[in-house]
């Protein structure tokens, strides 16, 4: 093992410096999963919009992707350990400053510069992580471990925002956070070496111009597909100009990456078949597999479950996921099964678990009812996601270095932005066509309708209520139910759509390979004749 940069003390002791480094990358990542769980009590903090709050993790994101492309090279030219102590303090600073923020716009842009912080903490904690493992396993593990920390920090720090928020205010949250970032730099501190192990490269020679158009470009994005909707899209100026801006941004960053020496994103990648098809599958993954929060608003929303409830829901997800995760890369290292086989399993399993939602939801649904069932999601999600990566970064010529990883990034950010568009839209469109088809049988003929409403006003009646004051609460919980069924078949009709759609994927990762295998097979027999002659 590499001891280049642990002090001598913790080299040896392999678990301490496995847990010390899950611990460094958990306190970065911890930032997207405390904000996420928070949001609820942001709102009516900050009088913000549900759209405000989903720009927010955008901008986070946008953040992290715009300093990724960088930081393989600050980590051949800055201190690692000096590097790393910054970046915590900063991460605090800027804790404390949304701690105290009131102005939605401010908080917005604390947030990008949060993704920054972020994207500097996660990045080194990653290649300490890697300076661990031999090289032949960085490219199987590596993912793994950074898709797994990504997923559970928000569950981990659930149960712990959970606990708190039910028994105190919610910003006490952020006190906890900040003390375990302040664990972490000390173990910082400690664990590292003060010295510089690289040839240093001149920083000058980094295209920053790049890198403020990418970031413009991704923040312009995440603004016209979040807000497009409520702003009734190219009808309100600030999506026309959002999305101008979007394109203009788009066209100068690839013309750039055309022309400079040393760009940020080698656009040679895109000549590879095989990777450009990679990246629209994990495009396709990442935008699918969101439709667990489908359950999880359900959860909270229908089944009226507090924020711990649905953490420890969202942990039999975690424990699937982590469990298949370990397994998959074990088969894939010692070569007992294929990526192939992986993906089919995975998105047939995916399918299944739409496709059991999509028969099960009720308002009335138990803890047990939804376990298998999410546990079944986990499980395809471990089985997906590190084949999935493995074909992108393999399928990425040698001469294009990190543009794998960072292209795979943008692709998270773009089908998260989508997600949350997506859905909205989804089931903006639902729940208009499910309550139109609820309206036409609220008549006074519906002797079904009748009965309910008699029954409502009866009930309201007994408890003391006026015969006016109790018509006007029976109407109400006739909407109410109408409503809650609405949405209870929306989340249905999503989990069906998104089924099919695994199912179709799945015969297509099948049968294409076997097709064009034998194409290729015919192709060369009827070359025979010809070469003869």
């Amino acid at each position: 093992m590499k001891s280049v940069y642990f002090k001598d003390w913790i080299t040896g002791w392999h678990w301490g410096v496995r847990i010390a480094l899950f611990m460094i990358l958990l306190s970065g990542l911890v930032q997207l999963g405390m904000f996420v769980l928070t949001q609820s009590y942001m709102v009516a903090y900050l009088g913000a919009q549900p759209e405000d709050i989903q720009f927010g993790v955008m901008s986070t994101y946008a953040g992290i992707i715009t300093v990724l492309p960088v930081q393989f090279r600050f980590f051949k030219y800055f201190q690692t350990r000096g590097y790393l102590l910054t970046s915590m303090m900063l991460a605090i600073v800027l804790n404390v400053a949304c701690l105290y923020c009131r102005d939605i716009n401010l908080f917005l842009i604390i947030r990008f510069f949060q993704g920054i912080v972020t994207g500097n903490v996660i990045v080194f904690g990653l290649l300490l992580i890697f300076s661990r493992l031999p090289q032949e396993r960085v490219q199987t593990i590596a993912p793994a471990v950074f898709y797994g920390t990504l997923l559970s920090n928000t569950v981990l720090i659930g149960l712990l925002a959970g606990a708190v928020v039910e028994s105190a205010d919610w910003k006490v949250t952020y006190y906890y956070l900040i003390g375990f970032q302040l664990v972490t730099l000390l173990i910082t501190l400690l664990m590292l070496k003060g010295v510089s192990v690289h040839k240093r490269f001149p920083l000058y020679q980094i295209d920053w111009g790049g890198m403020v158009i990418f970031a413009f470009s991704a923040l312009a994005l995440a603004y016209t597909v979040i807000y497009g909707s409520k702003y009734y899209w190219f009808a309100d100026p600030r999506i026309r100009y959002s999305s101008i801006a979007t394109v203009i941004g788009a066209s100068l960053f690839l013309y750039r990456q055309s022309i400079v020496k040393r760009p940020v994103v080698h656009l040679s990648v895109f000549k590879s078949w095989n990777f450009v098809s990679a990246v629209c599958l994990l495009a396709i993954y990442y935008g699918t597999k969101d439709s667990i929060g489908l359950v999880y608003s359900y959860a909270g929303g229908v089944l009226k479950w507090s924020t711990l409830q649905v953490m420890v829901l969202a942990m039999c997800n975690i424990v699937g996921m982590v469990g298949l995760l370990v397994f998959s890369i074990r088969m894939m290292l010692a070569k007992k099964v294929t990526i192939k086989v992986l993906l089919v399993a995975g998105f047939v399993l995916l399918a299944a678990f739409n496709i059991w939602m999509s028969f099960l939801l009720t308002p009335d649904l138990s803890f047990t009812d939804l376990l298998l069932p999410v546990f079944v999601q986990g499980v395809a999600s471990g089985l997906l996601f590190v084949p999935i990566m493995i074909r992108v970064l393999s399928s990425a010529p040698a001469s294009a270095g990190a543009s794998g990883m960072i292209i795979a990034a943008c692709t998270r950010f773009s089908a998260t932005a989508n997600s949350f568009a997506g859905f909205y839209n989804l089931q903006l469109y639902f729940n208009q066509y499910f309550k139109e088809g609820f309206l036409a049988y609220l008549t006074p003929e519906n002797q079904n309708m009748v009965t309910r409403l008699n029954t409502y006003r009866a009930l309201y009646v007994s408890k003391g209520f006026t015969a006016e004051q109790a018509s006007g609460l029976a109407n109400a919980a006739i909407w109410q139910n109408l409503t809650q069924q609405s949405q209870l078949l929306t989340n249905r009709a999503i989990f069906m759509v998104f089924a099919v759609v695994m199912l179709v994927l799945a015969f297509v990762i099948l049968v294409v390979p076997a097709i064009s295998k034998t194409y290729v097979h015919w192709n060369k027999r009827m070359m025979v004749p010809l070469t003869d002659v």
